[in-house]
């Protein structure tokens, strides 16, 4: 039954993507996204606090794959997740280095090395989800194409100018998270964290629309954008947290081990 709603959902979604493709127009990436609030150049660093806020990224990726070599620190007791959790704690600390690079000298090619590593991490928590809450094996075989279509939703919107595949993969995955946290029966305690941690990143957008209106509220002392930084970082922070603290639920482990 739960495998028939999956390929439901996913056939919903294949045809919607469809669907938008053929309706609407192309949407580019416009210039003035790069015009941040706060340009200040400190000890040397143009625009520092937008550069240096990406710091907590590569801590607590670092943190996330150091304890991956630990898989029982985790508990990752299923066939695969150690893999999904890599790919995301690569990609977090990616995401630092990426996301550094693009705001030394703000431009539209600095910014596919922005968003690659965010598009990859998104997919792989999805990969993640499959694999603890709906099958273990098809969720590990998933985090390769997974993981693709998040890249390749970057070259396209690059390539051609057009943002609506790499917006629509944001949009799906900022919602199908909590919605298959919420949905699907945990394998592992401590599940509210993905709520929690699915939360930020929302709140995460809001910030950076409100850069230049959260820099001028704060006296230009920190913009939107730099709390949009932090407020990301803390998605794979409670995460992490998330994983140092549960336990397995032993009966489903069994049940998921056997299917």
């Amino acid at each position: 039954m739960r495998n028939n709603t999956v390929q439901l959902a996913c056939g919903v979604a294949l045809a919607s993507f469809i669907l938008l493709m053929l309706i609407t127009p192309k949407i580019p990436q416009p210039q003035k996204y790069h015009d941040f609030a706060d340009k200040r150049e400190l000890f040397g660093i143009p625009n520092m606090l937008n550069v240096v806020s990406n710091f907590p990224f590569l801590v607590i990726g670092v943190i996330g794959l150091m304890f991956c070599q630990h898989s029982s620190y985790f508990k990752l007791s299923l066939q695969g997740e150690v893999w999904g959790w890599i790919s995301f704690y690569v990609s977090v600390v990616a995401t630092a280095f990426g996301s550094s690079y693009y705001h030394l000298s703000p431009n539209h090619d600095r910014l596919v090395w922005d968003r690659l590593p965010m598009a990859t991490a998104f997919a792989s928590l999805i990969a993640i989800l499959i694999i603890e809450r709906i099958d273990a094996k098809k969720g590990t075989v998933s985090i390769i194409p997974l993981n693709m279509a998040g890249i390749l939703s970057i070259i396209y919107w690059r390539y051609y100018d057009d943002m609506r595949v790499y917006g629509l993969l944001q949009f799906v995955s900022t919602f199908a998270i909590p919605l298959m946290a919420i949905l699907l029966p945990p394998m592992y305690t401590h599940s509210e964290y993905w709520l929690w941690a699915s939360g930020f990143y929302p709140l995460a957008m809001i910030q950076e629309t409100a850069d230049k209106v959260i820099y001028a509220c704060t006296f230009h002392t920190v913009s939107g954008h730099t709390l949009k930084h932090l407020s990301a970082a803390m998605v794979p922070v409670l995460l992490t947290i998330m994983l140092a603290k549960r336990n397995v639920y032993s009966e489903k482990l069994s049940h998921a081990k056997s299917t």
